[in-house]
């Protein structure tokens, strides 16, 4: 009979098993909690939109976000409208 061979496991591997175990809570939906907030989905509300896209002017994913499905998809449908009507920039100014 064979021994099974016991692997040592690296340092930098423990690490990363406990910096995933030990992350913070899901994070939670913004409009799911409060349905105030979902009337604020709107093209015309750039202001409340602008807060979703980064500096360079892409849409934050979901991951980052925190929205879930339902939220993401209806916000980046309001941000492609106000693209469109010229409320919202396509991409970011060079400067």
């Amino acid at each position: 009979m064979t021994k099974k061979i016991k692997l040592k496991i690296s340092a930098r591997l423990v690490k990363k098993r406990t910096r995933r175990a030990s992350s913070s809570s899901a994070k939670q939906c913004r409009f799911c909690g409060n349905p105030n907030f979902v009337a604020d989905i709107d093209y015309k509300n750039a202001g409340f939109l602008r807060g979703f896209l980064t500096e360079r002017g892409k849409i934050l994913p979901s991951r980052i976000s925190g929205n879930c499905n339902l939220h993401q998809r209806a916000l980046s449908k309001q941000v492609r409208k106000s693209r469109c009507m010229a409320l919202l920039p396509y991409i970011a100014q060079y400067s």
